[in-house]
């Protein structure tokens, strides 16, 4: 594993202390490990979303009713017993 310099701020120096000190790290470096596989996971979801947002744009209008719409939804809950 390679090493990396990072400047900080007093306070966000100690923020990370007392995140670890707390115990829910055992050390500063892992707590800015788990920031970064958060933040690498919240993008990856983010853009998930953003290709489902332009899959339905690129659908087109539904020429199914409102109600309609609902009932699908509703069965899809129900066979993934979500409902």
């Amino acid at each position: 594993m390679t090493s990396m310099s990072v400047s900080l701020s007093d306070q966000l120096r100690g923020f990370i202390k007392s995140r670890v000190e707390c115990g829910d790290y055992h050390n500063e470096s892992e707590y800015i490990r788990d920031l970064v596989r958060k933040d690498r996971e919240k993008l990856s979801e983010e853009q998930q979303l953003l290709n489902l947002l332009r899959q339905s744009e690129q659908s087109g209008v539904s020429k199914n009713t409102i109600p309609e719409l609902m009932s699908s939804v509703k069965e899809r809950l129900k066979q993934d017993g979500r409902l």
